[in-house]
């Protein structure tokens, strides 16, 4: 404070600065912003960003973990039921499980369900299965039959239908592998069926259906016989004489158990 200003000039001034809007003291003598010199802004310091670890997902390995837990066929159903790693569920109305006789000596392994079987949730309902139905009463076997002898037992490679019937993917295949593994464990069938290329794709890893057919082969540990698929007989019925056939050593075989 100067020596010639007393408290109350300067409380007068004060209060007087106040009233004119001046809210801040920023320094004891003005300055002229517009003669200092221009300072490059600063960059503005950025943390680096945490890397974003995504967790890969085995889910084959999700799926062989979730099979492996199933002591039963309704286990099995339910471990499948809540496996959510497969897109195919996303789409499908229903879990296409199984059908026929869980005791039966004879286990089919089909495809993929189609639009019938999707809305069913039994494989093998439509066309096809109702061809596949009259050609094993050729050779006295049906999916009803209570005698273990005289039935069939029926399932899939994947319990979802695929969108428009495409095809299943490689990827699809080998993610539901371990649940038609533990399938094929807990039903015990003396033989097993392989009905078309994805099944002789997921059981044999092969394919060519028209040269697999009526070759026995091993899979889980069991006889094996690929066949053609209904679907197939239906569009090329010229194909029906080497069913037949493979129909009758499917019979050979049953006797010789």
């Amino acid at each position: 404070m100067a020596p010639e200003m007393d408290w109350h000039l300067a409380r007068a001034l004060l209060e007087w600065q106040v009233e004119m809007g001046v809210d801040e003291c920023i320094a004891e003598s003005p300055v002229d912003r517009f003669d200092l010199p221009v300072e490059a802004p600063r960059a503005r310091r950025q943390q680096p960003e945490a890397p974003v670890v995504r967790q890969e997902i085995d889910a084959a390995e999700m799926a062989r973990q979730a099979a492996q837990g199933a002591e039963s066929l309704d286990a099995l159903r339910e471990a499948m039921a809540a496996y959510e790693h497969c897109e195919l569920k996303r789409g499908a109305r229903n879990l296409v499980f199984s059908d026929g006789n869980p005791a039966a000596r004879v286990m089919i392994l089909g495809e993929a369900p189609g639009r019938d079987e999707d809305r069913e949730g039994r494989p093998f309902v439509g066309r096809a299965g109702q061809l596949l139905d009259r050609m094993l009463e050729a050779i006295g076997l049906s999916r009803s039959a209570e005698e273990p002898e005289e039935a069939v037992y029926i399932t899939n490679v994947l319990p979802w239908r695929p969108p428009q019937n495409r095809d299943p993917k490689p990827e699809e295949i080998a993610m539901m592998l371990p649940f038609v593994q533990r399938h094929v464990a807990l039903v015990q069938p003396k033989v097993l069926v392989l009905m078309g290329n994805i099944a002789c794709q997921a059981a044999l890893n092969k394919r060519g259906i028209l040269k697999l057919r009526g070759g026995w082969s091993q899979a889980f540990g069991l006889p094996v016989l690929p066949m053609t698929h209904p679907a197939y007989l239906l569009r090329q019925p010229q194909a029906k004489r080497e069913a037949w056939s493979d129909l009758l050593s499917l019979k050979a075989k049953l006797e010789t158990l």
